[in-house]
């Protein structure tokens, strides 16, 4: 079965012309396609061809497909007992993995990428049957207020608004699909990391992070640290992995001189050690500050489905 690069949203506001657009809850979890033929089930993350062996749970997939092959696009995503989707809980795997389907890019050896929107969520609709692991998300035409209102009550992470009419384009961060979040949030490459104190002694005070300024992998640039967000397992973890991934070598391009005075970069880089540029996390912050710096950032978790290489600043 082929790779398929799945397509992106763009960061965005709500649409003006509500009527114009359909709009579905945004799932914090692992974006993964699911390859459906000959009775089994192959799935393909972002970042690596194959990831059916983590998720075993999802095996009887194709018993629910009305099709003798189908590749789906959707979200896995893990569940806290409240039902709301929990990071945390899908990264450590802690219970069985929901896949949430919301497109279908193929149906019996055909490609359904040209097709609309909504012709394309139709087919799904009568395509999935929903079952104990996985279930196909819902979509209303307009109403887009209302849908962002409700996710913020109940703790999610935002919406998605898809243009009605406007076809799949594979690997591609199109502005027919917009994503607003309650707040903001940004994928970065972890650079490095300062000396924890106190409780944190043992581990590390913040993880040093950057963005790359387009998606040739360019120079790293650097976007500051992030010391909150982490429990004491995630520590303990994260400061092992970083440890095997130190490096003499600084990944970061210096940043600005009005920015190295204000964040103090030669002490940043006299006190810290730095690491290769191979780990993506996700951070939730306030905002940018006008010289590129991060205002407030949290952690919210790693990202190993995806490529440090890709990691850009998103607008």
């Amino acid at each position: 079965m082929r790779t398929v690069a799945p397509m992106k949203a763009v960061s965005a506001e709500l649409p003006t012309d509500d009527e114009q657009w359909a709009f579905e809850v945004k799932f914090d979890g692992y974006r993964t396609i699911a390859h459906v033929g000959e009775g089994r089930v192959r799935l393909q993350s972002l970042r690596l061809p194959d990831v059916t062996a983590k998720y075993p749970e999802l095996a009887g997939l194709p018993e629910a497909v009305n099709a003798s092959s189908a590749v789906l696009d959707g979200e896995v995503v893990a569940f806290d007992d409240a039902g709301r989707p929990s990071f945390g809980a899908l990264q450590h795997h802690e219970s069985p993995v929901t896949y949430v389907v919301f497109d279908v890019l193929e149906l019996n050896g055909v490609d359904t990428t040209g097709l609309p929107y909504e012709d394309r969520r139709r087919l799904l609709d009568a395509l999935v049957e929903p079952g104990p692991r996985w279930r196909v998300d819902e979509w209303s035409v307009g109403g887009g207020a209302a849908l962002l209102a409700a996710t913020e009550s109940l703790g999610l992470e935002g919406v998605v608004a898809k243009r009605l009419g406007s076809r799949y384009t594979p690997g591609k961060r199109s502005p027919a699909w917009r994503k607003i979040k309650h707040r903001r949030r940004q994928e970065l490459v972890v650079g490095g990391f300062t000396q924890g104190t106190g409780n944190r002694e043992h581990t590390f005070g913040a993880l040093l992070v950057g963005y790359h300024g387009d998606t040739s992998g360019d120079s790293l640039h650097f976007a500051g640290g992030v010391g909150t967000g982490f429990d004491q397992r995630l520590l303990t973890s994260l400061t092992s992995t970083l440890r095997a991934l130190s490096t003499e070598v600084c990944p970061f391009a210096e940043p600005p001189a009005a920015v190295g005075r204000r964040i103090g970069w030669r002490t940043v880089a006299r006190t810290s050690t730095w690491v290769r540029p191979e780990l993506v996390c996700e951070v939730a912050f306030g905002e940018w500050t006008t010289d590129g710096i991060l205002r407030h950032p949290s952690f919210v978790g790693l990202r190993d489905d995806k490529d440090p290489r890709h990691v850009v600043r998103e607008p």
